[in-house]
């Protein structure tokens, strides 16, 4: 007959509680802290706002307008964006006005927040294209993900898309307004006004490729 065996109980262990200093109320309403933290910003400030007033220090807001003035009637006047602003993405194309990208999921691959989707497609027979390209049968960005950090121009080696349009996503009142087509993405144009790149790229079928193919290239 099997017997039933049950765990030893174990000894309770012999801990002390932790004992703390005396804290008076003083201590425990933080108040004497606080206005030493207040004291020590508007010391701060006066210090400040007497070297500014003295023209010892700039100011970092107001030496940006000629005027003086630090607001503006958005959106009838517009502050100009820096060069290097990273905007609304665009799809740009070749002289010809075919696109430049060829569906090589680099951009989608490298973007951390996943917001490209990309499902690339073969060019018909008899286009001189096909065998070597393909093309972005759709091309989504999804606007709400997308962090604008600049991966995916940075890894497309044909420079099909940039962040150089000089725009912020518009407000919309639907989540399905900022997911950008492939069509709505070409339709964007640069600062310049221009749908092709700004850094063209000598690419195989342009007259300035130079001629250079995989069985051809040096080992």
């Amino acid at each position: 007959m099997a017997t039933t065996t049950f765990p030893k109980k174990k000894a309770p262990l012999n801990a002390k509680p932790v004992e703390y200093a005396p804290r008076d109320l003083e201590v425990k309403s933080y108040l004497p802290e606080i206005f030493r933290g207040v004291a020590v910003t508007m010391k701060h400030f006066f210090e400040n706002t007497r070297e500014m007033v003295r023209g010892n220090r700039p100011d970092p807001v107001l030496d940006r307008f000629d005027d003086g003035i630090t607001t503006i009637s958005y959106p009838e006047q517009k502050r100009p964006y820096p060069e290097r602003f990273r905007g609304v993405h665009r799809l740009t194309t070749r002289a010809d006005g075919s696109m430049r990208c060829v569906a090589c999921l680099c951009c989608s691959t490298a973007c951390p927040a996943q917001c490209i989707f990309i499902e690339a497609g073969e060019y018909p027979p008899g286009d001189s294209r096909r065998g070597y390209e393909r093309y972005p049968v759709k091309f989504v960005v999804d606007e709400l993900r997308c962090i604008f950090c600049g991966y995916c121009v940075e890894a497309c080696p044909c420079d099909a898309i940039r962040m150089d349009t000089g725009m912020h996503a518009a407000p919309y009142d639907s989540r399905d307004q900022f997911i950008y087509d492939r069509d709505l993405l070409l339709s964007f144009t640069g600062r310049d006004g221009t749908y092709e790149t700004a850094n063209p790229r000598h690419e195989p079928g342009e007259k300035t490729h130079p001629g250079i193919t995989r069985e051809h290239q040096p080992h």
